[in-house]
């Protein structure tokens, strides 16, 4: 019997390459410790909105807030971005800054206005959930600069903050709060769906220099804020909410004016 050989030699076998996309589906701790703040900080604000502890539901909504800027920028700092925190991220701001603003501006005074509250509620909440598919979804092809409508912590900013506003001056038994508070309500979940673009503040380097008058800006507002936190705040997300608005318009004006001087002769 003839046994044929080989002409190509043995080689060894190499090992596998680390896979990509198995690296970025693990679970780091660090990140995911202020996701997991950031969730329990929104679920305690529905609490306290039910036992009508309307400051603390407010201001355990911005802790959210922050929480929720920090993680992302932890895990680009610590390379430890993942699939699952990237997920897991986005199901904690749907229940933060899309269930917990809903029901906490409804506990405080859409409960007032009867169908019309709760369903001013539910619009906000599906207008988040909405906002946040589409962030996802979007999230490889659009201008890392600019949000594509008004971002959910934005929104919940603008709620929460009316709401501590409005406790702190005792303006739930006024009569027309509960209508306009509902049309504030329907305005921001608009804005949240809306093509407004707003500026996302990714690109701002902490690291960089800065001039001196930025710290002195940056301490005014640290004064402004504990000076009055809730008219100050609701002032900041408000301008923030508007800015898009005012940003869009002008820069629809502008290539309007550019087309019509390019067809003049």
């Amino acid at each position: 019997m003839r046994v044929v050989h080989s002409s190509e030699p043995e080689t060894a076998p190499q090992p596998r390459p680390i896979d990509a996309q198995k690296r970025r589906s693990g679970i780091y701790l660090l990140p995911n410790l202020f996701t997991t703040a950031a969730l329990f900080a929104g679920f305690y604000g529905i609490v306290a909105a039910i036992g009508s502890r309307f400051e603390a539901a407010a201001v355990a909504i911005l802790v959210a807030m922050v929480l929720d800027g920090m993680d992302g920028r932890i895990a680009r700092m610590t390379n430890t971005q993942s699939d699952f925190g990237a997920q897991y991220d986005s199901l904690s701001d749907m229940v933060s800054f899309g269930l917990a603003p809903a029901l906490v501006i409804y506990e405080w005074t859409l409960s007032n206005v009867g169908k019309i509250g709760w369903l001013a509620a539910f619009v906000y909440t599906a207008a988040a959930a909405l906002r946040l598919a589409r962030f996802n979804t979007q999230a490889a092809t659009t201008d890392k600069r600019f949000f594509q409508g008004l971002p959910s912590p934005a929104a919940a900013g603008v709620i929460a903050s009316l709401v501590w506003l409005g406790h702190s001056f005792g303006f739930r038994a006024a009569s027309l709060v509960p209508v306009g508070a509902a049309l504030l309500t329907v305005l921001v979940a608009l804005l949240m769906v809306s093509n407004v673009r707003y500026y996302s503040f990714k690109d701002l380097d902490l690291r960089d220099r800065v001039p001196f008058v930025s710290i002195l800006a940056v301490v005014m507002v640290f004064v402004l804020v504990s000076l009055q936190p809730a008219s100050v705040l609701f002032g900041l997300f408000g301008c923030y909410a508007l800015s898009g608005v005012g940003e869009t318009w002008w820069q629809r004006r502008r290539r309007r004016a550019e087309r019509r001087a390019a067809k003049t002769p």
